[in-house]
């Protein structure tokens, strides 16, 4: 069983890499890893067991794999906890520094969700006593760790597309997403991608870096000059700068700027901020650009309540797909009940 665990755990570890190579923008990336990690557990259980009589004659040895095993079944059960206090924590600290709006309570809501499934929804389960309730139950129970697990998948494919051993890309041009201004002041978030911008065309000498934001409510002139004024402050030269002036959302931001760019098949390289970046990989694929996405780092409390509304707007683009696997999965289910 060994030598067939390692065969399958090679071959996970080929799958994961070559969606890497070719098409990482989508959840089957951390999918892949998942897996991966997942035969490579089995491995070395397989490994463990064939060498059980080696390591019943090393008692150090023994107490180190009980200390690990009981360290990761203690993680898995503490797990789910440490989600509710972090988010509600964070969450507190989000609305208080930002505002009592819906889109900022996202974190908070989701602690909350989260105590309700874990903690509340089971004793919910001892009163279905009748077939049509437990049938219910189950299918409700399904579909909330359908959404976790496609969670999970989301954050660990959005992790893995910002990862980058390298900042020159022999790219042609650098996007960098508008996120509003107030007047004509650029505030923190955009200021971070603006940086991170100039950060890739440093290290990029041949490419050009497109301002992408038209004028929203408040701003008194389009968020891409407001932009370019920044980045020519901080010694960009402005002949190195191009501006799109009429998007008003992600999807519009790519679509624009790739009309801009007068290099067919050219290398493009994408800046927004670290939670926003694979949902903006995603759009670009769905529009057939290809390109790699760089993240701006912004703060701790903030990027939890948006990771969950860019989650919320990547199920609102694929809700179809993902609505067919909850359905056929809840009719399976009541089909088995009766």
């Amino acid at each position: 069983m060994v030598q067939v665990s390692f065969v399958v755990f090679i071959i996970s570890f080929c799958v994961f890499a070559g969606i890497m190579i070719r098409e990482p923008r989508t959840l089957w990336s951390g999918a892949s890893l998942f897996g991966m990690m997942c035969c490579l557990a089995l491995f070395l259980f397989f490994l463990l067991a064939q060498y059980s009589q080696w390591l019943l004659n090393h008692e150090g040895m023994i107490a180190v794999l009980v200390f690990f095993i009981v360290a990761a079944a203690a993680c898995v059960v503490v797990f789910p906890l440490f989600l509710m206090i972090l988010f509600f924590v964070e969450g507190v600290r989000n609305i208080r520094h930002e505002g009592a709006k819906p889109s900022n309570m996202l974190s908070m809501l989701f602690a909350v969700l989260l105590y309700g499934y874990v903690i509340v929804w089971p004793s919910v389960g001892n009163l279905g006593k009748d077939v049509f309730g437990t049938a219910v139950y189950q299918a409700v129970s399904f579909t909330a760790l359908y959404l976790l697990a496609l969670m999970a998948m989301y954050t660990l494919s959005g992790i893995l597309n910002l990862i980058h051993l390298r900042k020159s890309r022999n790219a042609d041009y650098i996007i960098v997403l508008g996120a509003g201004i107030i007047g004509r002041q650029v505030p923190p978030l955009l200021a971070a991608r603006i940086e991170r911008g100039i950060e890739i065309l440093r290290s990029n000498p041949h490419a050009m870096l497109i301002m992408s934001g038209g004028q929203g409510p408040g701003e008194d002139i389009p968020e891409s000059e407001a932009m370019a004024a920044y980045a020519v402050e901080k010694g960009v030269e402005r002949e190195r700068i191009i501006m799109e002036r009429e998007s008003v959302s992600t999807e519009e931001n790519l679509r624009f700027s790739a009309k801009l760019a007068e290099k067919k098949d050219a290398k493009v390289v994408i800046v927004t901020t670290a939670y926003h970046v694979f949902r903006a990989l995603i759009l670009a694929r769905k529009q057939g650009m290809k390109c790699v996405g760089f993240g701006a780092k912004t703060k701790w409390y903030f990027t939890l309540n948006a990771l969950i509304r860019e989650f919320a707007g990547y199920l609102s683009l694929t809700w179809k797909k993902h609505g067919i696997v909850v359905g056929i999965a809840a009719a399976m289910i009541m089909a088995g009940s009766f």
